[in-house]
């Protein structure tokens, strides 16, 4: 009997132990933060609130988010990305700029990304057909649709990711501003942005050169000949034929006779 008892007081207080173990709070997402001043989302520029904030939304513009605000000092931007055909992600890009009271051309952005994740859930829609010639009898009615439903959110906190945004404002700052703060112009093609295509210039085609002619002995030009006066043509002798016998002395007349 006393055996059974001690058992039995034993399984009891392994449980209570256990209750009071599971029912301990555990620790809060929000004691982590330790609001550390770590610089992963701010910079500093040497350019106006307005300035710093214009070219913030250049750099977003020039990676495909769609700019939803029109506030000078706020810059708010949306992009989506299709992971696979049930999954979906967005991220909200959220920038502020403030002047820090360093001087008018000097402020500080302030910069933090908020991602949404969506995934393909199907929804239970109910409703009922109520029958009047039959009394108050109902027939459910179900059917199904598929929709993004959001199923988790979460501000992005990698540090390398506001580095290459913050190195992409920089490309979009004023040239004089970069020239006076030496800042060092990097490649926009490093960065994600392409670079401006310039035409070829022309050739030039130069003419060929008329190589020169071999020396080749150059005749005297030909002088007209002379013209001489005007001559009466000599007269042709006369030809004579071969077969036909020579020309004779004229032969005298006969004497008449006398009557």
């Amino acid at each position: 009997m006393s055996t059974s008892f001690h058992l039995r007081s034993l399984g009891l207080a392994l449980v209570l132990a256990g209750a009071a173990g599971c029912s301990s709070p555990k620790t809060a997402i929000y004691e982590h933060e330790n609001f550390d001043d770590s610089g992963t989302f701010s910079r500093d520029y040497p350019v106006s609130d307005v300035a710093a904030c214009e070219a913030a939304r250049r750099a977003l513009l020039s990676q495909g988010y769609i700019i939803t605000s029109s506030d000078p000092k706020l810059v708010v931007g949306n992009k989506s990305f299709q992971q696979t055909g049930e999954t979906h992600l967005q991220i909200s890009f959220n920038v502020v700029c403030a002047d820090d009271g360093k001087g008018t051309n000097h402020s500080t952005m302030f910069a933090n990304a908020l991602q949404d994740r969506y995934a393909l859930k199907k929804v239970n829609n109910s409703a009922s057909l109520g029958v009047g010639v039959l009394g108050s009898v109902s027939m459910p009615i179900g059917s199904t649709d598929d929709s993004m439903v959001k199923v988790a959110s979460e501000t992005v906190s990698a540090p390398k990711f506001y580095e290459r945004y913050f190195a992409l404002v920089d490309v979009f700052l004023p040239q004089e501003v970069k020239k006076a703060e030496h800042i060092a112009e990097k490649p926009k093609a490093d960065l994600g942005v392409p670079e401006p295509k310039v035409a070829p210039a022309a050739e030039k085609v130069e003419a060929p050169k008329a190589e020169p002619a071999a020396s080749e002995p150059v005749a005297p030009p030909v002088e007209p000949a002379p013209i001489a006066p005007h001559e009466e043509p000599a007269a042709a002798p006369a030809t004579t034929n071969p077969e036909l016998p020579a020309p004779t002395e004229a032969i005298p007349p006969l004497p008449t006779p006398a009557q």
